[in-house]
């Protein structure tokens, strides 16, 4: 028996303000299924002036990445219509969003879509429904460099969003830029998440959930370095003051001494920690699980339907 011919492969690029990346995949049994991966820790929310500008330097990384992007479409044989481009918090805010945008059209070939936090939150969730199977009510939380999403759903059903802004990228920048670190600067940026969660923090525990699920960079960092340990990938209050208790013990900012800490990832890494510590204190998180799949899952599934529709009309 002849197998289907699968059909044509399409990409879901998403420019977060710490990583730009980029999903390849084709239509199986109804289903995306991702065939290459592409990432680039591009910091662009490093990049953010005072007055609200990215820097050229930052401006040019990002558009460096994107032309590197470009030529993987080109290697894969992606038509340039069957692609979908989201940007989030860091192009939300800038105010030469625009001129980054009309930068990359040429490159890409298709517009960037700058979504709101909310539509964010919707994206990371039904990226986590299409890849995780847990069971109940979930609240999912997605640890950016320069947004957190906060997302309680049962089932398919949102019942909760919200987008605010704490990040790894913005939270490095503030509270811990210069070295050696002091808990002082933990307990600095624990303040700011409970400040920034103010009155969603009671509407969230109002809710409550079964089981929490933690999406993307932050969380998936503490998973790898707790796999490398060959130890549980359950996050707990535990482990994380354990962490906090290795990181005041560094004697270099590289954080090369931390067992299972990969190097891509030590820049954000103790920024994205104090996010995790404020929250697992302030919401009584016992503990935590890293998610299957998030925003850029969400995108790709949603780009699938798309080309699905057009193809069958």
């Amino acid at each position: 028996m002849k197998r289907a011919a699968l059909g044509p492969k399409y990409a879901a690029i998403t420019l977060g303000s710490n990583s730009f990346n980029m999903l390849v995949a084709q239509t199986v049994a109804g289903s995306p299924k991702v065939v290459a991966k592409y990432k680039r820790k591009v910091r662009l929310a490093e990049g953010i002036g005072l007055d609200g500008v990215l820097s050229p330097e930052v401006f040019a990384r990002g558009l460096d990445c994107l032309k590197m992007f470009s030529q993987m479409l080109d290697k894969e044989g992606i038509s340039r219509d069957h692609i979908a481009v989201i940007a989030t918090a860091t192009l939300r805010s800038i105010t030469n969003a625009s001129a980054f945008c009309q930068a990359a059209l040429p490159i890409l070939g298709q517009p960037i879509e700058i979504i709101s936090g909310l539509r964010e939150a919707e994206l990371i969730y039904q990226g986590m429904v299409a890849t995780t199977t847990t069971e109940g009510r979930r609240l999912v939380i997605d640890i950016g460099g320069a947004s957190t999403e906060f997302i309680i759903g049962d089932g398919d059903k949102v019942l909760l969003k919200t987008s605010l802004a704490m990040g790894c990228v913005t939270f490095n920048q503030q509270f811990f830029n210069q070295f050696p670190y002091q808990k002082a600067d933990f307990d600095l940026a624990q303040a700011h998440v409970v400040s920034l969660l103010g009155d969603y923090r009671a509407q969230l525990l109002k809710l409550g959930w079964h089981g929490v699920v933690g999406a993307s960079g932050t969380v998936q960092s503490v998973v790898e370095l707790l796999n490398a340990r060959g130890i549980s990938a359950t996050i707990t209050p535990a482990i994380l003051r354990q962490l906090r208790e290795e990181v005041l013990t560094q004697t270099d900012a590289s954080m090369q001494q931390i067992e299972g800490l990969h190097h891509e990832r030590a820049t954000t890494f103790v920024a994205g920690l104090s996010i995790l510590l404020g929250l697992f204190n302030v919401l009584h998180i016992e503990s935590l699980n890293l998610s299957g799949g998030a925003l850029r899952e969400g995108v790709l599934l949603q780009l699938s339907e798309r080309i699905s529709a057009t193809s069958a009309s």
